[in-house]
């Protein structure tokens, strides 16, 4: 279970090769595109909920390839973390079995993001009054596409959940996470390139964090913290599939 497969080690496998060259083009097109026509690619491809004027199916796939344009980080990270994990598990498990985990977890992520969305926005409308809901429902989706919102905190929250979109490969890279940690526990992971801490350690207390983070400052971070945890969780529930199949 710890080592590589016999077919040979390689620093950019195919799988991640494309996927990587994939999250460039998309990140180049929705610059290109919001500069020319002044359209957002993330209100058709990012992930919006169920209800929004936005939402369409493809997007628990097509928002695994949307970042934030207005900045490098975003997928920085999200690309350097799919090379380093990707590339070890790639080679560790195959093209096939490493492109159907990317996915599931992706999309599982999604599914997740949604659910913990549905209960927030449960528990919101349960505190508001039935004309705000309405108002909401009626006027939100326009309000946010001239970058405005609600001055009423519930109000305004309610909206974001509802037409706001999700966007990144942060939940499929937080499931590769999960599986390097899974398949090499003690491997060296390099906290600032300079900390030392085994995989396994690593995962449980980022996991941790990301939980923390989930529950305490979902509402304010303007970052998917469950998603995050949706990929781990079906990336956990896969592997542990995979190895009652002995696929590896």
């Amino acid at each position: 279970m710890n080592q590589y497969r016999p077919t040979g080690f390689r620093v950019l496998p195919t799988v991640v090769k494309n996927l990587l060259i994939l999250n460039i083009l998309f990140y180049i097109a929705d610059l290109a595109i919001k500069a020319k026509f002044n359209v957002d690619l993330s209100e058709y491809l990012g992930l919006h909920y169920v209800t929004s004027e936005s939402f369409y199916p493809h997007q628990f796939i097509t928002y695994m390839f949307m970042h934030d344009t207005n900045g490098l980080t975003h997928i920085l990270f999200n690309m350097f973390a799919l090379w380093m994990f990707g590339s070890a598990l790639e080679n560790f498990w195959g093209p096939k079995n490493f492109l159907i985990y990317y996915f599931v977890t992706g999309i599982g992520a999604a599914v997740v993001q949604m659910i913990v969305n549905y209960i927030q926005i449960s528990y919101l409308e349960s505190t508001m009054a039935y004309e705000q809901i309405q108002t909401v429902l009626n006027e939100g989706y326009k309000i946010l596409q001239d970058n405005k919102n609600y001055m009423d905190p519930a109000m305004g929250q309610l909206n974001l959940l509802l037409n706001s979109s999700t966007i990144g490969a942060s939940g499929a890279v937080f499931g590769l996470l999960l599986a390097f940690g899974m398949m090499f526990p003690n491997a060296l992971i390099y906290i600032y390139f300079f900390i030392p801490m085994k995989a396994k350690y690593f995962v449980m207390v980022y996991g941790a964090i990301e939980l923390a983070s989930g529950l305490y400052n979902a509402q304010s971070d303007n970052v998917a913290h469950f998603a995050h945890l949706g990929g781990m969780i079906f990336g956990f529930f896969l592997i542990k599939a995979w190895r009652k199949k002995k696929i590896n």
